[in-house]
């Protein structure tokens, strides 16, 4: 059984019945809010080890935040333990004020095959999550529509699974997350199993939906380059126990092109946080990079 799809949402009922004759479906609209996020005390352990001992965090809503630091110091282990997927041992995480609960939120997992339902075709994969909705079937297929349009996709979404690119994969988990419209999206290193071509493809796609929609979105990457290039903040992490190394703000004007990699501007903030990796790695026994 593969993983849960990446857009199923905590507030929504997993049974899909069908309404009553009186009862209409609702059309659920992006709620306005900040979607700020709020961590307090957060503790983390595994067996004897502590990951994470009274971390406070304040992540900025609508706004893109990537988290990037050493090898095991924790990156995917915050965002699961904030996206509800891995309990904490103490601490607090709320967004807005509430818990995870109550938010609607979407993951895109890093390994796109293993989170789709092989036997489902793509476009039921992206429309999969609206089960848990109460949904007026007409906004579902005007969602649809928009996400397809908005990532100018070209391939036959009637295909299965097995059928399609690598990419393409992707690009329909991508698509499955923002269908629910939420609050917060996470995303686990989404583009590491693809080449670098559809890379920089992809991040300027998901750059501009992200942006227009104004998510609050994590993103974990182990790439310096496409953590400053997507992000409005870097949280930058150290070694175990893991604290806040810095909080970069990347104040890049968008929209992002592939120029903007060798931007003065650019370049100058890839010192800056290269120069705090190097020092948390040398901290931690890393020695040479």
């Amino acid at each position: 059984m593969p993983l849960p799809t990446a857009a199923q949402t905590n507030a929504a009922s997993p049974i899909a019945t069908r309404p009553a004759a009186a009862e209409r479906p609702a059309v659920v609209t992006p709620l306005k809010r900040n979607a700020g996020i709020e961590i307090k005390g957060l503790v983390k352990r595994f067996e004897t080890a502590t990951l994470y001992d009274g971390f406070d965090l304040t992540l900025p809503g609508e706004k893109i935040t990537a988290v990037f630091g050493p090898n095991g110091c924790g990156k995917s282990t915050l965002i699961n333990m904030i996206a509800g997927i891995l309990p904490y041992d103490g601490g607090s995480i709320l967004i807005d004020g509430k818990p995870i609960k109550s938010t609607r939120v979407a993951y895109v997992f890093q390994n796109y095959r293993e989170a789709m339902f092989p036997w489902l075709r793509a476009v039921d994969n992206i429309r999969y999550p609206l089960k848990y909705q109460k949904l007026d079937p007409a906004e579902g297929e005007r969602r649809l529509g928009k996400l397809l349009a908005d990532f100018d996709v070209r391939f036959d979404i009637n295909r299965y699974p097995y059928q399609l690119s690598g990419g393409q994969q992707q690009l329909v988990s991508i698509m499955r997350a923002l269908i629910v419209q939420p609050e917060v999206l996470f995303l686990d290193e989404p583009f590491s199993a693809l080449d670098y071509e559809l890379t920089l493809m992809m991040r300027d796609q998901l750059q501009r939906v992200i942006v227009e929609r104004e998510i609050t979105t994590l993103l974990v990457s182990h790439d310096l380059d496409e953590a400053i290039y997507l992000s409005d903040h870097l949280l930058m992490l150290t070694r175990q126990p893991t604290r806040i190394a810095d909080f970069v703000a990347i104040d890049l004007p968008r929209p992002r092109r592939v120029a903007t990699l060798s931007d003065d501007g650019f370049v100058a903030l890839k010192a800056h946080c290269l120069s705090v990796f190097e020092r948390e790695v040398r901290r931690g026994g890393g020695g040479q990079l």
